[in-house]
């Protein structure tokens, strides 16, 4: 179907990818994955043809048709909403084009050339393209009063959704999609994880959402040594195996033979558990054809991410009383929030307005005014807050060991090699830590940020999208570090797996209150008396 043959990536001296050469076939959908820097966005560029390889070419078979997500949101702001989606099939919207042009200037001279153009529009089902496109749209929760609106005229989230109708219109052979479920709510991602499931084409995807990666992945197709090596099984199967082979190699006296049966025995169990499953993953390839030797070590750095508490918190923790906000704009965020948390609580806090969780937080963080209501943390709580915005940390230019430092107590905190310490175990070492603040990029901000946060040593942690510019290897070390931390957690995140493995308690924040439940979000979410319930709290009024 696709394929990428002795492809070469270089930036001045530095050699991106080395004589790459992998096919894409047709029913699988790739999980492209790789550190920060290793090229996966790049990558899809020389595929999709924006870019260019330094040499080698990629071969599309004749008569397949790409789709690409697009990742430029105001593209298309002049277009409306049902025209944009129809754009995503270039063939079948030039040939509509072509026709409504002749019959605009109509003669019998052109008669001819319309039939034949119609003749082809059918052949691409283009008479039903509308009906579709709003087929879509509705599917992606937008509604049909919208579909005749101009994208400009659209919400920024909505504006993701109809372009990610685009990509999808038409059944394209290959689809190409970089970081798709950014800006989309559970919802969304839930549909387009069920339907990615079931298509029958090529699927190529960047994400750096776990759980999505394993509901859709049949291979994961790992960047590293700027080599591309694929990989049968979801993302969490390659996690996991290539963990266990790091292990292995770790472990020199252990015989051949052994280090073989263990690997076999993880590939079988993992197969066993797959094929039970309802992922992607069980309609493909069987596990158990991978050879033992394809499982390989990664040479992935995992960030050592350790909240320790300078005490034990008491019992009382945090008190919220008829607690209410509102926007910038006048409109209610929440309200009515009563809320008494509890030792040992790893709460979601979640909204269907992200405005709302930041609200609250920027709010029992004495940042923010409420509207009405009270809040009051037990006495002996201490705080560490990691916030969706982080840019006001960073304005003054000061070398990461100096930035840090701002949050010592203590002298023995301000000498330098206690600070490199921290900075170490988020890998920032030796020239890394005198980089200045100034000029981090996201990923490297939040990474400081949970310097600072292991730094104050808290019994209480505070964490707004706390994902967001991370990489895989990031978010999973933050991940585990969280499951095994003793002291109590608050938390917003898109991130399903991380929020389903972290927390026990869902608080959501609606208009016209909370719905507080001791549940898993899975179990959250798929209840059907809470669906009932979210309804009503979120229903505006006639």
């Amino acid at each position: 179907m696709l394929s990428v043959s002795n492809l070469s990536v270089q930036f001045g001296k530095r050699v991106l990818f080395d004589e790459v050469n992998v096919a894409f076939t047709q029913g699988n959908c790739y999980g492209i994955i790789g550190a920060n820097g290793a090229g996966k966005s790049t990558f899809l560029k020389i595929i999709s043809g924006q870019m260019e390889p330094t040499s080698g070419h990629v071969h599309l078979e004749p008569g397949k048709r790409m789709s690409v997500l697009e990742q430029n949101h105001n593209a298309y702001d002049e277009f409306p909403v049902l025209e944009t989606v129809i754009m995503g099939n270039k063939p079948l919207f030039t040939i509509k084009n072509q026709i409504d042009a002749l019959y605009a200037d109509y003669t019998d001279e052109n008669a001819e050339k319309i039939g034949e153009l119609q003749v082809a529009f059918e052949e691409m089902n283009g008479w039903n393209a509308e009906s579709d496109a709003a087929a879509l749209l509705s599917n992606l929760g937008i509604s049909e009063a919208l579909h005749y609106s101009t994208m400009a005229d659209m919400d920024s989230k909505l504006r993701v959704r109809v372009l990610l109708a685009q990509a999808l219109f038409g059944n394209p052979d290959v689809l190409i999609m970089d970081e798709p479920t950014n800006d989309l709510d559970y919802d969304t991602i839930n549909w387009l994880e069920h339907f990615l499931a079931g298509y029958d084409n090529t699927v190529i995807v960047v994400s750096h959402d776990r759980h999505f990666l394993d509901a859709v992945c049949t291979t994961i197709a790992d960047i590293d040594f700027g080599k591309i090596n694929l990989f049968s099984g979801n993302y969490t199967f390659w996690y996991e195996s290539s963990q266990l082979a790091a292990r292995q190699r770790a472990q020199q006296n252990k015989k051949a033979e052994e280090k073989a049966k263990e690997l076999q025995e993880f590939i079988q169990r993992f197969s066993a558990n797959v094929a039970k499953s309802k992922q992607a993953t069980s309609r493909k390839k069987m596990l158990e054809k991978l050879k033992v030797e394809d499982i390989k070590p990664s040479s992935r750095r995992y960030p050592a991410i350790i909240f320790d508490r300078d005490r034990e918190a008491g019992d009382q923790i945090l008190n919220v009383e008829n607690l209410s906000a509102v926007a910038e704009d006048g409109e209610l965020l929440f309200s009515k929030v009563d809320i008494n948390l509890a030792k040992g609580d790893k709460v979601a806090v979640i909204s269907r307005d992200s405005r709302a969780s930041t609200a609250f937080y920027e709010i029992v963080m004495g940042n923010q005014k409420a509207q009405s209501g009270t809040y009051q943390w037990g006495i002996t709580t201490t705080q560490a807050y990691l916030p969706a915005n982080n840019e006001h940390y960073f304005t003054e230019d000061l070398s990461l060991v100096d930035w840090l430092r701002q949050w010592a107590k203590t002298e023995e905190e301000r000498e330098e090699v206690y600070i490199r310490g921290f900075l170490g175990k988020m890998l920032f070492s030796g020239e890394e830590a005198l980089k200045k603040a100034s000029v981090l990029s996201g990923g490297e901000k939040v990474r400081c940020m949970l310097s600072r946060m292991m730094m104050l040593r808290a019994n209480i942690v505070l964490l707004d999208e706390p994902t967001n510019h991370l990489d895989l290897e990031s978010i999973t070390a933050f991940n585990n570090s969280l499951n095994n931390f003793k002291g109590t957690v608050l938390l917003t995140t898109h991130d399903h797996a991380f929020v389903q493995t972290v927390a026990n308690r869902i608080i959501e924040l609606t208009p016209k209150g909370i719905i507080d439940r001791y549940l898993t979000f899975d179990d959250y979410m798929s209840d059907k008396a809470i669906k009932v319930l979210r309804e009503k709290m979120y229903a505006v009024p006639v």
